[in-house]
């Protein structure tokens, strides 16, 4: 997804803003009030439990979309199986997946059987989950049913906004997505196998700015009254957006970021995220156009201990091969992908990163 840089002003914003069941229900008393954000020792002790996590933001490559992803008719545990065995073959375990919430509505039950699915596949391959519920990247209306295909050579020309344009069309909608986020989370709000709740992909991003903080507010306040074992996040990831940076920051349970840059200023990203005393998980890095490759910046987040979650597991319907700004309507392959790792029949782009991922994950 198209990044700036992270270089935050840590006073500006403390200036703008002072194994058990895998499955099944789990009913939130209506008389518990919403959950307070863990204290910096309870985060960190969270995480001292979890090694060195390592993975990808993943979608199978037979998926244009969140939502053909997660629709029944075009749900592909198959090929999800498949493309977690090349992720578990170079030591990745731990992925991070977006939901939608028309997926949830037109079929609540059933959405929530395909995520327990994947989450029995994603086990089996010894990897942990991050779920994203909202995203303000990319195209801003959906539809449910048939997805559009690819078009060629052109970056995650089908992915979604969620909820996007409608949420500002349709006031009414609130009480859908309030419902979906209580929903999701009390049915797997005890569930080990997920480790995080990443409620808002990029707030503010496709010129939104501010106008995305009352939903990332509601976000938070419906997360907390529910109250999951998981800890709550949404990434920080553009140094422009100082007010939701603010409430990012001073709202998520551990912080988690995005880096897009070279190995310098990812280090000054994350030199500038410490004092917040937080576990550091980094939900989006590796574009090999723009200097971030695996071989520069994936020793730097080990070496920092810091959770590394590069863009694209399997190059293809979405497209992320091709670079944000360089389109190629030939479909023609890049020299260099932007994104990914391997082709659909587990083939890398490059042997020689995956051997160097398996030497850091061994």
């Amino acid at each position: 997804m198209r990044i700036i840089s992270l270089l935050l002003a840590i006073t500006t914003v403390a200036i703008i803003h002072t194994h058990s069941a895998h499955h099944g229900p789990s009913p939130v008393p209506a008389a518990l009030a919403p959950r307070p954000i863990w204290s910096k020792e309870k985060a960190n002790t969270w995480y001292s439990t979890k090694g060195w996590l390592r993975g990808c933001d993943f979608i199978p490559s037979t998926a244009i979309n969140q939502l053909e992803m997660w629709q029944a008719p075009s749900f592909d545990p198959t090929t999800i199986d498949k493309e977690l065995g090349y992720a578990q073959s170079i030591g990745l375990n731990c992925m991070r997946v977006f939901l939608h919430h028309l997926a949830w509505q037109e079929d609540p039950s059933g959405f929530k059987q395909r995520m327990t699915r994947y989450l029995d596949i994603a086990d089996k391959h010894h990897i942990s989950t991050i779920f994203v519920f909202f995203d303000d990247c990319w195209n801003e209306s959906y539809h449910g049913g048939t997805q559009p295909a690819p078009k060629p050579g052109i970056h995650n020309s089908g992915w979604l906004r969620d909820p996007g344009k409608r949420y500002y069309d349709e006031p009414a909608l609130v009480d859908t997505l309030k419902a979906y986020v209580k929903d999701v989370l009390t049915t797997f709000r005890h569930d080990k196998r997920i480790l995080l709740w990443d409620l808002y992909n990029e707030p503010g991003n496709s010129n939104y700015g501010d106008k995305s903080l009352p939903l990332l507010e509601k976000a938070f306040a419906w997360g907390r009254e529910t109250d999951p074992d998981q800890p709550l996040s949404a990434g920080v990831w553009s140094d422009h957006l100082t007010t939701l940076n603010a409430f990012q920051l001073t709202h998520s349970d551990v912080i988690t970021y995005h880096n897009y840059e070279g190995p310098e200023k990812h280090q000054h990203c994350i030199d500038t995220l410490r004092p917040y005393g937080r576990p550091l998980i980094c939900t989006e890095y590796m574009a090999r156009l723009r200097g971030s490759t695996f071989f520069n910046v994936m020793p730097l987040l080990k070496k920092n201990n810091v959770v590394a979650i590069n863009w694209g597991l399997v190059t293809g319907k979405t497209n992320t091969k091709y670079a944000w700004d360089t389109p190629m309507p030939d479909g023609a392959e890049p020299k260099i992908w932007f994104h990914d790792i391997f082709r659909p029949d587990g083939t890398p782009f490059d042997p020689k990163e995956t051997d160097f991922i398996r030497s850091l994950t061994k």
